[in-house]
């Protein structure tokens, strides 16, 4: 990385904050969606979706938009650990030390799915997000050895080539079922009566690894403009969605386009990701990026701007907002019995009590060191 201008370097990185916090706004939105929506619609999957099924136009937006939130978290996560690790490293810290802070983060969101998460979500014991967030880690104390291309080369190779794993994964499963380890690892599904995988890990490993791949470059000066490298990366992936999606081939994870309508063509497969599932999101995530780069060269930032802070805090601002939402819908008798508005309302409630407690929290974690801080 070049030295000096560190002052600009920590101010473009404002950028990643800031998209950070819009995620989470809409996955605040999704989860009040999920507690109050009674019309809520989930239908990312071939295994949800019966072809020739009207799609309901506002509620498949609402939870379309939401979409970003988990490529973007995987991305910005791989992002953050490089630099992370190179902070570390600049003060000396052994390889050894290095792995067990990675080894234990990554337990730690791993575990607090099923034993924390799965208490707000109410239907099992669930594998989201933080199961691949923190199983991603785990990965990484080995992956992070291997050279930038290799890293890209396999990064590109799970996204192209998830459907054929998630077909062998299903082959040798027998062909309904992937298995308890396939379900974990490539397809999700559900194990037994109560375990529900939602986020399986390889595919959402190779958003974790990309991540990664350009916190190296950006370190070590590689590249001359990152809004330029942002603005083609997102242009090229909108171009590959566009191509897989008019084909109706390969790449759709076997949820095809059923018709030319514009939700049609969004309806694409989240559980488990296609291939234009992720070039859509990624593609959407890194215009965003190169717009907020932009904005952000010019700019410092306020310390009190939300999304800053709520980028900041993401980790705290998870694991309660969900307790909170679905406290709420059931305190006022309405779990997933109420409308859109209620959602929207519900949404707005959580930002407003949320954002002095993670305000209060950034000011704690930035004053203290006690050890926590460094794993929340």
């Amino acid at each position: 990385m070049n030295h000096t201008q560190p002052t600009i370097f920590k101010q473009r990185l404002l950028s990643l904050d800031a998209l950070r916090g819009i995620v989470i706004v809409l996955m605040a939105l999704d989860h009040a969606s999920h507690a109050f929506n009674a019309g809520r619609y989930v239908t990312d999957s071939a295994a949800f979706y019966q072809p020739g099924t009207a799609i309901p136009g506002l509620q498949f937006i609402i939870r379309w938009v939401t979409h970003i939130c988990a490529p973007t978290f995987l991305f910005l996560s791989g992002w953050a650990l490089c630099l992370a690790i190179a902070k570390r490293q600049a003060m000396r810290e052994s390889t050894q030390k290095l792995d067990l802070y990675v080894l234990t983060r990554g337990f730690i969101l791993l575990l607090l799915d099923p034993f924390w998460m799965s208490l707000a979500f109410g239907y099992g014991i669930v594998f989201q997000v933080l199961y691949a967030i923190g199983a991603s880690l785990c990965c990484m104390i080995l992956l992070r050895r291997l050279g930038t291309g290799l890293l890209l080369g396999i990064s590109l190779g799970l996204l192209i080539f998830g459907e054929v794993l998630a077909g062998l994964a299903f082959w040798t499963g027998g062909g309904q079922q992937a298995g308890p380890l396939g379900a974990l690892i490539v397809t999700g599904g559900r194990i037994g009566q109560s375990i529900f995988v939602l986020y399986p890990l390889l595919p959402w490993l190779a958003y974790m690894i990309l991540g990664w791949c350009v916190g190296r470059w950006v370190l070590d000066g590689r590249i001359t403009s990152l809004p330029r490298l942002f603005l083609q990366a997102g242009v090229g992936s909108i171009l590959i969605f566009m191509i897989l999606r008019g084909l109706n081939g390969y790449g759709n994870m076997l949820l095809y386009r059923q018709g030319l309508s514009v939700l049609q063509w969004l309806h694409v497969s989240k559980y488990p990701p296609s291939l234009t599932f992720s070039s859509l999101e990624l593609g959407l995530m890194f215009l965003c990026l190169a717009a907020l780069w932009l904005w952000f060269k010019q700019r410092t930032g306020s310390n009190l701007n939300p999304l800053i802070v709520f980028g900041q805090t993401s980790l705290f601002f998870y694991i309660f907002h969900v307790h909170l939402l679905s406290g709420m819908a059931k305190l006022f008798d309405i779990y997933q019995k109420g409308s859109l508005a209620a959602s929207m309302a519900a949404t707005l409630g959580v930002l407003l009590v949320l954002y002095p407690l993670c305000f209060w929290y950034r000011r704690i974690r930035q004053t203290h060191s006690y050890r926590i801080f460094r794993y929340i």
